[in-house]
């Protein structure tokens, strides 16, 4: 059976257990595994029915983004993104080596039923799984104290929509994606509860990562990873753009209970600090500058959106000039 779906992630480790428990995932749910390799790391990956597409591979290719894309760098991801369009995917699902998936983890389907976020313009959606003190990575650190759910708030019964919704974030148990801010003041795993899902209309924020994440046709164009930022703030800042652009055409983003589980990987607290120190002090400028962006409405404006705001924030200092050359390669591949 042909798969329904692709998978992507990047890695320089030999498969990890984590992957092969998405493999098996995969498999059962009809998906297949793409793996985009880099400078350090293996040269083959030995996982039965994964694509692998070493960095020598992606160099040779005919994407003029591998060969604009550093090395070393989170952004190698784009170049499994495009090499599962170019083989027809419309459905792709991205995570990363240290996630598994929980055994509620099934395809998801573009259209949802979930209660609507209240409290804009920035809603903390971990807010609606967990009474404790959590922000999701990228979420002004101003605005942690700030009223949560309306059960917090002591409001009415929460709104429900059926709405078809091209991106999707899961949450992750064990190791959530949280800043260092927060690992650094909690440092232990974390299990958020069960709930309804989340969606957030246009006009409210709320950062959502590359952990556990899926992405439908219109929203495809949004996934290109900027590489001219901190590592901890290329997701993120993707994620603000994303959500932007799909506003013009009256999308929102859903946010869903657990159903992966994250052993992380070793990290430098203090590293990963200074490198999201720019998301501290910009996520909120940044934020305004795209709500004031005057873009064209409907999905086929999206990859013209995409580049007037990468245009708009090179402008404003948060991107180098470089970025919009590769910009422009993941405009002209990604089609």
């Amino acid at each position: 059976m042909t798969p329904s779906f692709a998978a992507v992630i990047t890695t320089i480790a030999e498969p990890t257990t984590q992957v092969e428990r998405l493999v098996d995932a995969l498999r059962r749910e009809n998906g297949r595994l793409y793996v985009a390799g880099d400078r350090k790391g293996p040269v083959r990956y030995p996982v039965p029915g994964a694509v692998f597409l070493s960095l020598e591979e992606q160099e040779k290719s005919t994407f003029a983004l591998a060969r604009l894309l550093p090395t070393g760098h989170y952004a190698r991801k784009n170049i499994g993104y495009l090499q599962a369009v170019r083989e027809g995917y419309r459905c792709l699902y991205e995570t990363d080596d240290d996630n598994a998936p929980a055994s509620t983890w099934r395809r998801r389907p573009l259209t949802v039923r979930a209660r609507v976020g209240e409290g804009g313009p920035w809603v903390n959606v971990y807010r609606y799984f967990s009474d404790e003190v959590i922000w999701p990575r990228g979420f002004p650190l101003n605005r942690i104290n700030d009223p949560g759910s309306p059960e917090e708030r002591g409001g009415a019964p929460p709104e429900e929509v059926e709405t078809v919704c091209p991106i999707q974030q899961g949450l992750v148990d064990g190791s959530p994606d949280v800043d260092a801010v927060w690992r650094l003041v909690f440092r232990r795993k974390f299990s958020f509860r069960e709930g309804q899902s989340v969606w957030l209309p246009p006009g409210s924020w709320c950062p959502f990562n590359s952990q556990n994440t899926w992405w439908w046709t219109d929203a495809i164009p949004l996934m290109y990873l900027p590489s001219h930022c901190s590592f901890r703030m290329t997701d993120i800042w993707r994620s603000f753009i994303a959500q932007r652009c799909l506003w013009e055409a009256g999308r929102g983003v859903v946010f869903h209970p657990a159903d992966m589980v994250q052993e992380r990987n070793v990290h430098d607290l203090m590293t990963d600090f200074v490198e999201e120190f720019p998301g501290y002090r910009g996520n909120e400028e940044m934020a305004r500058i795209l709500a004031d962006a005057r873009l064209a409405p409907g999905t086929g404006a999206v990859f013209d959106n995409l580049m007037k705001c990468y245009s708009l924030l090179s402008g404003k200092g948060f991107f180098p000039g470089e970025e919009l050359a590769l910009v422009a390669a993941w405009r002209r591949e990604g089609r």
